[in-house]
C-alpha cells in the first residue's frame, strides 16, 4: 500500500477490441494518471454479463483482447494493479452488503440503468428484460470503488452522476453502522475528446462505425475513405468549409499538427484539395501513429500466458488489498469472521 499517492480505481467492460473512442477518451488519461495515483484498473467481466448474459462464447477472448490493448496502449503493470474483476470475489461480498442497504427507487433513476438496457436492447437480447443484475449495476459499481476505499475516479462530465449515486451509498453505509470507513470518492475530472464514429454518430461497436486500436493499416484507410465529409461539396472542384466536414476535419484537429492543419483548411475551402485525397492523408497519419502500439500488441499476442499472468499476478495484489478493506467493512457492519 502506497501511502504517499492518493488511489484511483476505474474499469472497462470487457467486450472485445477497444476503438479511438477508448484510446483517446480513456487510456491516454490512465497512462498519465498511473504516474501520479495508486491505480487500480480492472477488467469488468462481471460487467458485461448484465448485458451479455446469454451470449458468453466470445467472452474469455474479450477479456483477452481488452488486456492487449491497454498494455500495448501503456498501461504497465509496474505502474499499475491491472486485474479481472470476478478474479476478485471480495467486490462481489461487499457488492451483497451494499444491496442490502440500497433502496430500490436509487438504482431505478440512476442514468447508467437507462444506458446499459439501451446497449441490451441494442445486442438484441431474446425480451430487452432488465435484470436482477443490471438493476444492481450501480451497486456494484459502488462495490467496484470501494474495493480499494480509493480518493478518486476519473469520469468524464457525463459520468458524474454515475459517481454521486456511489457516494450517496457509501454516504449510507457511513451513517447506518455509524463509521467514516468508507471514503466518498470524488470525480476527477477529465477532458475527453467526442470522437465521432466515421458516420458521423457517437462511435462505438455495436453502431460499426468505428476505427479499432488493433485495425491493420489497409482496414484503417477502408474505413477512413467511408468517413462523412462535407455534405454541400459535391464535386471535387467546389469550394468546401471545413467546419461543416462532419467527421475527417475533426480527426484532423487530433492527429494533424499546427501546419498541416492549415494546409489541410486552405486546400478544402480553395478547392486544390480533394476529400478523397484528404481521407488518404489522414489514414496515413493515423496509421503512422498507431504503428507501435499496433507493432507491440501483435507482439504481445504472440505471448497469451505472458498476458495471462499479467491478469492474474494483478488480481492477487488486488485481491490481497480487497480483503483488508472487506475486513475493515464487516467489522464496522458487525459480521463475525
Amino acid at each position: 500500500m502506497n501511502l504517499t499517492k492518493k488511489r484511483i480505481v476505474s474499469g472497462m467492460r470487457s467486450t472485445g477490441k477497444l476503438h479511438l473512442g477508448h484510446y483517446f477518451g480513456v487510456l491516454t488519461n490512465w497512462v498519465k494518471l498511473q504516474k501520479e495515483y495508486e491505480s487500480f484498473f480492472f477488467i469488468a467481466d462481471w460487467h458485461a454479463l448484465t448485458t451479455k448474459y446469454n451470449d458468453t462464447a466470445g467472452l474469455k477472448e474479450s477479456v483477452r483482447d481488452v488486456a492487449l490493448d491497454w498494455l500495448a496502449c501503456g498501461i504497465d503493470p509496474n505502474k499499475s494493479t491491472i486485474y479481472l474483476q470476478s478474479l476478485v470475489p471480495e467486490t462481489a461480498e461487499l457488492h451483497i452488503y451494499l444491496s442490502m442497504l440500497t433502496p430500490q427507487n436509487w438504482v431505478e433513476r440512476d442514468p447508467t440503468l437507462k444506458d446499459m438496457t439501451k446497449i441490451l436492447r441494442t445486442q438484441g437480447d431474446s425480451d430487452g428484460s432488465i435484470t436482477y443484475g443490471l438493476l444492481g449495476y450501480p451497486v456494484l459499481m459502488t462495490a467496484d470503488i470501494i474495493t480499494f476505499n480509493v480518493d478518486y475516479v476519473p469520469v468524464g462530465i457525463d459520468q458524474v452522476a454515475h459517481i454521486e449515486i456511489s457516494r450517496d451509498i457509501i454516504r449510507r453505509f457511513n451513517n447506518i453502522y455509524k463509521t467514516e470507513y468508507f471514503k466518498e470518492p470524488k470525480p476527477l475530472l477529465t477532458e475527453i475528446p467526442l470522437l465521432k464514429g466515421i458516420d458521423g454518430n457517437k462511435m462505438g461497436k455495436s453502431f460499426n462505425n468505428d476505427i479499432k486500436i488493433s485495425d491493420d493499416e489497409e482496414t484503417t484507410q477502408k474505413k477512413i475513405m467511408r468517413c462523412i465529409t462535407d455534405r454541400n461539396r459535391m464535386r471535387r472542384d467546389d469550394k468546401g468549409n471545413p467546419e461543416n466536414c462532419e467527421v475527417a476535419y475533426t480527426y484532423w484537429k487530433i492527429f494533424g499538427t499546427e501546419d498541416e492543419l492549415k494546409e489541410i483548411e486552405e486546400g478544402c475551402k480553395a478547392a486544390t484539395l480533394g476529400c478523397a485525397d484528404c481521407k488518404r492523408c489522414l489514414a496515413k497519419k493515423i496509421n503512422e501513429h498507431f504503428a507501435p502500439i499496433r507493432e507491440k500488441r501483435i507482439e504481445l499476442a504472440k505471448n497469451p500466458e505472458t498476458v495471462r499472468d499479467i491478469l492474474i499476478e494483478g488480481s492477487k495484489k488486488a485481491r490481497a488489498e480487497a480483503r483488508k478493506i472487506l475486513d475493515g467493512a464487516k467489522e464496522a457492519i458487525g459480521m463475525y469472521f
